[in-house]
């Protein structure tokens, strides 16, 4: 009995390594636990923390509101009452504790950007193009309050003594205004804009500015000072803390400012009840600046003024921070993919959700809660503290780089009472889902993981369903892997390339000279040592009767390669083997074991250290021509004739493969002069030539003619006259 179960283990393993020898290579794996893994996915109520690991996402309430192309600006009251502000319509909405929504005010501009209400409740609304600042007592019953001629409002706060502050843009400043409407000029900037503004607790104020993205520090009675300029295009939102340091949003390539051109606008929040906020421009108005993917960063400024980096993006901007003083952390909001994010107190950043909008706008801390506006599509939301109770996440699509077949899907997960993780995974042979893509795959559950079940492919995505019985405890899922073996490709050589003659490089940083790829018995310990600093860079000399020859290989699987080396001469029709697993891209050998004759080099490329024996893949290339002449060339029919003190002479030059490549005569006490053949071009394996040469007083008597061919080979005629 136990025989015929020690037959059956050894049937199986066989099966096992047969399958394994059938596909070729051995089998890898994309691994999934760091949070950058998972970035490039979809979230659809899900988190992930800094540390990866993936979870429920704070549950969002929909508060319904009108139905506007953009949602521009938020105001919440002590009496929970909202007040909204849109584009493109100029429209304000006002929205009650109990869900219904009615027409406030309606401005003659297109954009309401930002709104604040005094200590009377009025409201306050900042409009462009063609910006004016209304006060609006009732439902209404508005009127123009002040106008600064410039085109746009971006931001309103008041002061400790009631007046209004207001940023504006495209001259670029701010307006102080008293409670009659009489404004005055208090900062002018640099930039063309001043994009938002935030109050600091000893009454300075705290400015951004759009053109080259700077942060002011305008405190009364004093002139404003740049804190920090950044090497971004905007700052579109600041918040602060209580002890002083400014978060800043910045965002956009630095370039000239232009009057006419505004890039994406800025967005706007603040842990106090007067707030605001603006979205992207439409896609019309945002061409005038750029199609192209934007920059963006967060920056933690101290009241130095000394500045540090806490997260940047080549393609996400940051268009709404909130500090939440009681976590000690920093919340915000990004498009073009509406992510929220936060940064604790250890910098640590952490998604908290992703939006079905493109953009997360403005942010409003509201007791517990905080309000996300949004836009592309417009949303108002209310975010809690508790968490959904089901999200799903996808993943990016992950390229095996050539048809592969899908191996096992493993996770490691924590699964309280009554919650539940489903995978699921599709795959295709286009970069992007499409039709010919399969369907996704019946729910994977099982602790220990299962067998992926999509067919082969190229291209793989996972998707994972969370659900969870309770609003506090979440799924936590905190690593996936999944398997996959790729179907053994051929190996290709790129390029093979022969050096001239006699050119060879020299192994660094050796003791001694040592030829690069040379033809010689070295050790393991040797080799293992070259290979290590194959990479640096060699010294290139001339070496007689050496030839050189270098190639590039590449291999879609990424297996390890070892070559082969063939040569044949041109009347031959055997290849003979030169040398066999050879590692390195170069080898280098002395012509002067070989007759002269023309040859063929034969590099031959296997995947062979990869693959089981029998299973691997080769693929060759062949040299152009190759000449070897180690033959010295022949100077014939020499002649010379001295009249006076005037020598003429005549001589022919001739190679058996080469062509001749220089002469030259030295008479002493001269150097030695070049001299052309009678065609006027060394170009030929036999060359005519014929020169005169006036003799000095002091000339010797004694003529050296030195001929040189294509391969470096040199003869020398000496003759007396």
């Amino acid at each position: 009995m136990n025989g015929m179960k020690k037959i059956r283990i050894l049937i199986i393993a066989f099966m096992l390594v047969s399958v394994q020898m059938l596909l070729g290579i051995i089998p890898r794996k994309w691994e999934f636990h760091r949070i950058d893994d998972y970035l490039e996915g979809k979230f659809t109520g899900i988190s992930v923390s800094h540390d990866g690991v993936l979870s429920l996402s704070p549950k969002e309430e929909t508060v319904e509101g009108p139905a506007e192309e953009f949602y521009l600006s938020l105001l919440i009251t002590s009496q929970e009452t909202v007040y909204l502000g849109t584009g493109h319509s100029g429209k304000i909405y006002k929205i009650l504790a109990d869900g219904k929504t009615e027409l406030f005010f309606q401005a003659p501009e297109m954009d309401v950007y930002c709104l604040a209400q005094d200590g009377k409740g009025s409201l306050y609304a900042g409009t462009s193009p063609n910006g004016k600042i209304y006060k609006i007592t009732s439902q209404g019953k508005g009127e123009s309050f002040f106008n600064p001629t410039e085109k746009y409002i971006w931001d309103l706060v008041f002061s400790d003594n009631g007046n209004l502050l207001a940023a504006v843009g495209e001259s670029g400043g701010i307006y102080e205004i008293n409670t009659e409407g009489e404004g005055t000029l208090i900062m002018k900037a640099e930039e063309n804009h001043i994009l938002c503004l935030e109050r600091t607790a000893a009454g300075a104020l705290i400015a951004g500015s759009g053109g080259k993205g700077a942060i002011y520090r305008v405190t009364p009675g004093q002139k404003a000072s740049i804190l920090y300029e950044s090497p971004y295009e905007e700052i579109k939102s600041v918040a602060l803390d209580r002890a002083g340091n400014i978060y800043a949003a910045a965002g956009g390539r630095v370039v000239t400012p232009q009057k006419d051109a505004v890039s994406l606008l800025p967005a706007r929040l603040s842990t106090e009840i007067t707030v605001t906020a603006t979205p992207p421009v439409p896609e019309t108005k945002r061409a005038a600046v750029s199609l192209d993917k934007q920059p963006g960063a967060l920056f933690r400024v101290n009241p130095e003024g000394l500045a540090k980096k806490l997260w940047s993006s080549e393609d996400e901007l940051v268009y709404s921070l909130l500090w939440d003083e009681g976590k000690k952390k920093i919340i915000f909001g990004t498009g073009d993919k509406g992510r929220l994010y936060e940064i604790d107190s250890n910098e640590k950043v952490s998604l908290l959700l992703q939006k079905d909008s493109e953009q997360i706008s403005l942010l409003v801390s509201h007791d517990s809660k905080v309000f996300a506006l949004s836009n592309n599509p417009s949303r108002l939301n209310l975010i809690s503290l508790e968490q959904g109770f089901d999200g799903q996440y996808e993943s990016r699509v992950m390229d095996a780089r050539t048809l592969s077949q899908w191996g096992k899907i493993e996770w490691e997960a924590e699964l309280p009472v009554g919650s539940t993780l489903q995978f699921f995974t599709r795959s295709g042979n286009s970069s992007q889902p499409d039709r010919t893509w399969s369907e996704w795959s019946p729910p994977y559950q099982k602790v220990e993981g299962e067998q992926n079940l999509s067919p082969k492919g190229r291209y793989l995505q996972f998707k994972i369903r969370f659900k969870a019985e309770s609003g506090r405890r979440s799924p936590l899922l905190k690593k996936i892997s999944l398997f996959y073996m790729q179907s053994n490709l051929p190996p290709s050589l790129t390029k093979l390339e022969l050096l001239p003659s006699n050119e060879v490089y020299l192994k660094l940083p050796e003791q001694d000279e040592i030829i690069w790829g040379e033809d010689v018995s070295l050790s393991e310990q040797a080799v293992a040592k070259d290979e290590t600093k194959s990479f640096i860079a060699p010294k290139k000399v001339q070496r007689k009767g050496y030839q050189t020859v270098t190639w590039d290989a590449a291999d879609e699987n990424e297996d390890s390669l070892v070559y082969s080396i063939h040569i044949r001469r041109e009347d031959e029709s055997r290849w003979r083997i030169f040398k066999q697993r050879w590692v390195d891209k170069i080898f280098a050998f002395d012509t002067l074991n070989f007759p002269d004759g023309i040859y063929y080099l034969k590099i031959e490329v296997s995947d062979s250290p990869s693959n089981p024996e029998g299973m691997d893949l080769k693929s060759e290339k062949i040299s152009r021509p190759l000449v070897i002449d180690n033959s010295f060339p022949v100077i014939k029919d020499f002649q010379m004739n001295k009249q006076g003190s005037s020598l003429s002479v005549t001589f022919s030059a001739e190679d058996a493969l080469s062509r001749i490549k220089e002469a030259k005569f030295l008479i002493r006490p001269n150097d030695w002069q070049t001299v052309f053949p009678e065609d006027g071009m060394c170009d030929s394996k036999k060359e005519n030539f014929r020169f005169s040469v006036a003799l000095a007083p002091d000339s010797d008597n004694l003529i050296v003619v030195r001929v040189k061919d294509g391969q470096d080979n040199i003869s020398v005629y000496r003759s007396t006259f």
